[in-house]
């Protein structure tokens, strides 16, 4: 029986009855956010892999058309030259930045939400962090000669030549931050972190940013954990700037002077037309031993003072991703 009390409001004839809205449903293929993140990861994926198929088919039929008119001879060693980076490292950007834009255009999103918009090509945060760089590989060599292990002999290219290895290494070195930058933590590090969260994303393409490394001649265990440490800072850097041309200027700006200005060692490939001869003394732990600076107790020293700079230097965050899975991440506070 209803309380007297009760005041109920009368009824609307014909009034129809509204549904209650359904729950969404969810499937192993579509989430919160559309088709999973993992499923994007490899339509991505499959993408550059046919995109680098069709930019290598070209060059597959003109070493088979020529096989037979070439002399047999002894395969070269790779070296370290600015032809050799540009040409592997291009085609890498160029199939992960295709791969992207088809991606962007099914998301419907655009280009520059994967760490690239560019509005903010070449501006400031690049030369901020391709000065950096520098200082940074400057720092750690300096340290290892502190202790007597690393010592400059003199220049080692003049004249015209200089000036075009100047320019070249340049062009390379830029190249090689779009890159590796992109390939990791673009698109993937952006698409991840709406599956798994934005420190997780990072901790696996730093992972496998070292075991990319891996295959590089010279490298070794401690150099791998220095290139992990690397791909974490970069991410730290994006996290913080909200795109990756902090990550892109100081990635070129410390593979410009190890390689070209100071020309040490990259895993144990010397370095074609440098500026400086150099030569190192010491034990591994101190001078990298096979694998150069890269794999000294300095180049972690060194990581560790650019992170809390970094850190004091940009508080905010600015990384934002639509979806993406938050995870327990502490408010930045100001530096005192």
């Amino acid at each position: 029986m209803a309380d007297p009390g009760m005041i109920v409001p009368p009824e609307i004839p014909g009034a129809a009855q509204v549904p209650a809205p359904a729950a969404p449903r969810y499937t192993m293929f579509r989430g919160p956010n559309g088709i999973r993140a993992g499923w994007r990861v490899l339509l991505f994926l499959c993408f550059a892999f046919l995109v680098g198929l069709l930019l290598a088919s070209p060059l597959v039929v003109m070493r088979v058309m020529h096989k037979s008119s070439v002399p047999a001879r002894q395969p070269e060693n790779f070296g370290l030259t600015p032809g050799n980076v540009s040409i592997m490292e291009g085609a890498f950007f160029l199939c992960f930045s295709i791969a992207a834009l088809i991606m962007a255009k099914i998301e419907h999103r655009k280009f520059g939400k994967y760490g690239l918009p560019l509005r903010s090509a070449f501006g400031k945060d690049f030369w901020i962090g391709g000065i950096v760089g520098f200082l940074a590989i400057g720092g750690c060599l300096l340290g290892i000669f502190a202790l007597h292990g690393f010592r400059l002999e003199g220049i080692a290219t003049h004249g015209e030549v200089l000036l075009r290895a100047i320019a070249a290494w340049s062009l390379s070195f830029l190249i090689v931050g779009l890159a590796e930058e992109f390939t990791f933590r673009g698109y993937l590090q952006y698409t991840l972190t709406t599956g798994i969260g934005f420190w997780p994303s990072a901790i696996l393409l730093s992972v496998l940013f070292g075991f990319a490394h891996a295959r590089n001649p010279g490298e070794s265990t401690a150099g791998l954990l220095s290139v992990v440490m690397f791909g974490l800072l970069f991410c730290l850097f994006l996290r913080r700037r909200g795109n990756l041309w902090w990550a892109v200027g100081f990635h070129a700006g410390w593979d410009w002077g190890q390689t070209f200005f100071y020309g040490v060692p990259d895993s144990g490939i010397p370095a074609y037309h440098s500026l400086f001869h150099c030569s190192f003394n010491g034990p591994a732990w101190l001078t990298g031993g096979t694998v150069g600076p890269e794999a000294s107790v300095f180049t972690p020293i060194v990581l560790a003072i650019v992170t809390i700079a970094f850190a004091n230097a940009y508080p905010e965050i600015k990384y934002r991703v639509n979806g993406e899975r938050q995870t327990a991440e502490p408010a930045p506070q100001p530096s005192v």
